[in-house]
């Protein structure tokens, strides 16, 4: 006797059009539209031309591209017919967020699945979009998994677009024939984004934050141009792992070059993870029958708890803007693809608590025009989507600071200098009258500061890591510290007297440099913004000379390492750039180290003694002759 292939026959009597599986929801239901590209365009075309049949219709999505306007629908019809539950409001812009907003329901994704199966949220109708299905009855969800599933799992009807360019993908993706009500066959391209070209200011975000990023690490990665231009930044890093929401075209490319190896994640290991994928057909195929790669609904992806498993997770996420105390609002505009609570402050506190994790906050310093600053006194009318204390990293095309642990003041000082020159002043003067920062207190040359990536340098010395970079604001206290804690010599070599005293004054013209006319380097070891300053080279601009003169000190532990070598190559690298005719040292003959750093140099030094102090000058423009050196 031959067997029935049971699903298969249920297959062919669920076969409907769209308009009549439409037909079927009734009013006052409560009707899930697929989210992102995996939107079920066919369905929802169907959707939109019959409700006007309907009242009372709740549509709840994630992210929608409004291919068809459901929003509009509802606006138009004063919320009659139609009612938007939106989660996410995706690439929304900001007019139209200003205009649906009330649409919007702030929740974490990682709880939205719980909503649906929980029944807290009812799901009447499902409207999704699957791949055809195999063998034995499964059809995959595709590039769209996250709450999906749950939605799915948990309504009364379930209606499906099967399209054949649905990608078939790996994971926890697979619902069968049977748990489908209605199947509407239709293949049509699914929604993609083209591969956008960032900006500027993104690749700047991107240098700054590369520069946090450990080999070994696994990432979570947003889909706004920042991030995008970070992932394009890492070509240089090893055995990275991928542990994100959303995956694009950029993850792909790291992947396919052997960057992402996802061989040190410490879960999941030998696997991409992501509930949902947006990017370019290329893309899509990628993701085609690849058992490297998993899909798993929101409620894994997004758990505080499951990132937290992962080893030095790294949550890179951009803000709309944040406040001088380190309040993140992160509401859409039209260039960075999201709006509303979203998945941020699931990965910000997972990656916290993962073993060497990092958050890192990353956002534009002002409006592209830079009339509107996007560091603020204080947030008052945006929603604060990660709380002050959740906040650690934070770079903007100025650079990258560390707030955790840091005061009001020290975050006021670190924000400030990140933020777009144009904007210090009136945030500095903002911070003073809400007394965040002491009224004695003055920004000085780093009112137009751009800070120098390009003098950054890291190296090993002992087996121990020593970042070698421009000073900033923030790096005021670990200055004080660092004079207090040399040696006496060594004070007096560097003051030329016996100094006991380095108060705010000492550290502060250190600290709020513009590094051009005056520059100070440091060394420092352990972590990003928790570092510990060990030595320090500066100079200061002689406008009557057009000269800069240079001072170091090192401490004890790190003298003959090169530090030293390090910093007065750096000094004069940036004062020649700077137009700046040379360097000039005042010091005492018994000072061997720095008549020996200006020899190191590849000019000529002339030195003069006034019977008290030497001087020590070397001009640009006069190469030294080999046997001078």
């Amino acid at each position: 006797m031959k067997r029935s292939l049971y699903w298969a026959d249920g297959y062919v009597e669920k076969k409907r059009t769209a308009e009549a599986a439409i037909s079927m929801i009734r009013p006052g239901q409560r009707v899930f539209i697929g989210s992102a590209t995996g939107e079920p365009q066919e369905l929802v075309r169907a959707l939109s031309a019959g409700i006007v049949r309907l009242s009372g219709l709740e549509v709840v999505r994630l992210m929608g591209y409004e291919t068809t306007s459901l929003s509009e629908i509802a606006d138009q019809t004063q919320d009659h017919n139609l009612n938007i539950r939106t989660i996410y409001l995706g690439s929304a812009d900001t007019e139209e967020i200003s205009r649906y907003m009330r649409f919007i329901t702030p929740l974490n994704i990682s709880e939205v699945p719980g909503l649906f199966l929980s029944r807290k949220l009812p799901i009447h109708v499902a409207l999704i979009q699957v791949s055809p299905p195999d063998d034995f009855g499964w059809m995959s969800l595709g590039i769209s998994v996250d709450i999906t599933l749950a939605a799915a799992q948990s309504a009364d009807l379930v209606i499906a677009q099967v399209n054949p360019q649905m990608p078939r993908t790996m994971g926890q993706s697979f619902i069968h024939v049977n748990a489908v009500h209605i199947l509407v066959e239709h293949e049509e391209p699914l929604l993609s984004t083209g591969l956008r070209k960032s900006a500027k200011r993104a690749e700047w975000i991107g240098k700054h934050v590369t520069r946090l990023i450990e080999d070994g690490s696994t990432l979570q990665i947003g889909l706004d141009a920042a991030s995008q231009a970070t992932a394009k930044g890492l070509a240089d890093k090893n055995d990275l792992g991928f542990h994100s929401q959303y995956i694009t075209d950029d993850v792909m490319h790291l992947y396919a070059s052997g960057v992402i190896t996802n061989r040190k994640k410490g879960i999941n290991e030998g696997k991409l993870v992501t509930s949902c994928a947006i990017g370019t057909p290329n893309l899509y195929e990628f993701l085609h029958d690849n058992p490297g790669v998993d899909f798993r609904p929101s409620d894994y992806v997004n758990d505080p708890f499951i990132i937290s498993q992962h080893n030095r997770m790294v949550s890179m996420n951009v803000a709309h803007s944040i406040d001088l105390t380190g309040q993140v609002s992160a509401e859409a505009s039209k260039h960075t693809f999201f709006a509303g609570v979203s998945g941020i402050p699931d990965f910000v506190r997972g990656a916290r608590r993962s073993k060497g994790g990092k958050s890192i906050i990353m956002l534009f310093s002002s409006s592209k025009d830079g009339k509107r600053s996007h560091i603020v006194p204080s947030l008052e009318n945006a929603a604060v989507v990660v709380p002050r204390g959740d906040v650690h990293y934070v770079a903007t095309e100025y650079g990258a600071v560390n707030l955790f642990g840091k005061s009001l003041q020290e975050r006021v000082l670190a924000l400030i200098g990140i933020a777009h020159p144009d904007h210090r002043d009136w945030l500095f003067s903002a911070a003073k009258e809400a007394r965040l920062i002491g009224n004695e207190r003055h920004l000085g040359e780093a009112t137009r500061g751009i800070y120098p990536i390009q003098l950054e340098e890291a190296l090993i010395r002992d087996g121990e890591e020593i970042t070698i970079r421009p000073s900033k604001p923030v790096d005021e206290r670990r200055l004080q510290e660092h004079y207090y804690n040399l040696d006496k010599k060594d004070v007096q070599l560097r003051f030329f007297h016996e100094k006991r005293s380095f108060d705010r004054q000492d550290v502060e013209i250190r600290s709020q440099i513009d590094y051009i006319k005056d520059l100070t380097l440091v060394a420092l070891v352990g972590e990003f913004g928790f570092g510990k300053v060990v030595g320090v080279g500066e100079y200061l601009l002689l406008p009557e000379k057009n000269f800069a003169e240079v001072a170091f000190s090192i401490s004890k532990p790190y003298q003959g390492k090169g530090l030293g070598k390090i910093f007065i190559r750096k000094l004069a690298r940036a004062a020649r750039e700077n137009g700046i005719a040379g360097l000039i040292a005042y010091t005492t003959p018994q000072n061997k180290a720095m008549i020996s750093l200006f020899k190191t140099l590849p000019y000529k030094v002339k030195t003069s003694f006034d019977g008290e102090s030497l001087t020590l000058t070397c001009r640009f423009d006069e190469i030294a002759a080999p046997e001078d050196n």
